[in-house]
């Protein structure tokens, strides 16, 4: 959350003259409604098994696209060994906790899952816990690429020269 993952997906697939997907977005359009919704109504259980049917779908595709995960994405069943395990590439955009927090409090009312959240220093212990928790499994991307203080058009170039 707040890594820049559509942002950078989108410019990525741009480049590269590929599809862009937001597994989030593909996800409402199979159930037919926001993901805020189908927390509040079916739970995250459903929420997860869903997202692990999508993330199946989309990564079993023969044509080639850029596709942005959620954060809790990789650290499910088993999302991230399946994905790493596939004929596709796998980047962890990371960002500090400093980085996250100053990008998120901005869109702090926009996000559920931290809009409750009542100031920095919650928002800033609330990454830290998530990154923890999941960093074991995003270190297990095929690339790992650092974003702090870097454009989104530094980061483009600099995947397209790992991935080249």
């Amino acid at each position: 959350m707040g890594s820049g993952k559509s942002t950078i997906g989108k410019s990525l697939a741009n480049r590269l003259n590929r599809p862009f997907m937001d597994l989030d977005q593909f996800i409402e359009n199979q159930e037919n409604e926001p993901i805020k919704t189908i927390f509040d109504k079916k739970g995250e259980l459903y929420f997860r098994k869903a997202e692990r049917q999508a993330l199946l779908h989309l990564i079993a595709r023969e044509s080639p696209a850029v596709i942005s995960l959620g954060g809790g994405t990789p650290c499910y069943f088993d999302n991230m060994k399946d994905l790493v395990q596939s004929k596709h590439n796998s980047i962890y955009l990371r960002a500090s906790i400093p980085t996250l927090a100053a990008r998120l409090k901005e869109e702090k009312a926009l996000r559920p899952m931290i809009a409750h959240l009542k100031d920095e220093e919650a928002l800033t212990e609330f990454i830290g816990k998530h990154l923890f928790e999941r960093n074991v499994f995003y270190q297990k991307a095929t690339t790992v690429y650092p974003i702090d203080g870097l454009s989104v058009e530094e980061i483009v170039k600099g995947l397209l020269s790992t991935l080249a």
